[in-house]
């Protein structure tokens, strides 16, 4: 049995997100349509998003057979409880290798815990987000 509380606030978040979920969708099939991005890049783009890469992990980037995952990490080292995400990247990378495919760390989220925030003015900014 799912909590009401829990219940009412996903019904809120849902209901408070249809458009912008439609539109969301909408433009990712679009460019599902569209086909690998990659392949659209300019030359000044793609070197940028190889640059950083070991020349294995280039050669395949510059394929455009395989994927390139992006990753997107909550992991930081500010908080012990997200100390478990620190090898995920390396984890993800490696189980790519052996299939001919790449993955790149693309930014992360915001972080917050509610253990930092809580009885500090910040503590409701941090409810309304999370």
């Amino acid at each position: 049995m799912i909590h009401p509380t829990l219940v009412t606030v996903t019904d809120a978040l849902c209901e408070r997100s249809q458009s912008t979920r439609t539109a969301f969708l909408h433009q990712t099939q679009m460019q599902a349509d569209a086909g690998k991005a990659r392949t659209n890049l300019s030359c000044g783009n793609m070197a940028h998003a190889v640059a950083a890469s070991c020349q294995q992990d280039k050669q395949h980037m510059l394929d455009m057979t395989t994927a390139n995952v992006a990753i997107i990490s909550a992991y930081n080292d500010m908080l012990s409880a997200h100390a478990p995400y620190a090898h995920y990247p390396d984890q993800i990378k490696a189980a790519l290798l052996p299939l001919g495919h790449t993955a790149q760390v693309a930014g992360s989220v915001p972080a917050m815990c509610d253990g930092v925030t809580q009885g500090q003015p910040g503590m409701e900014m941090f409810a309304v987000f999370a």
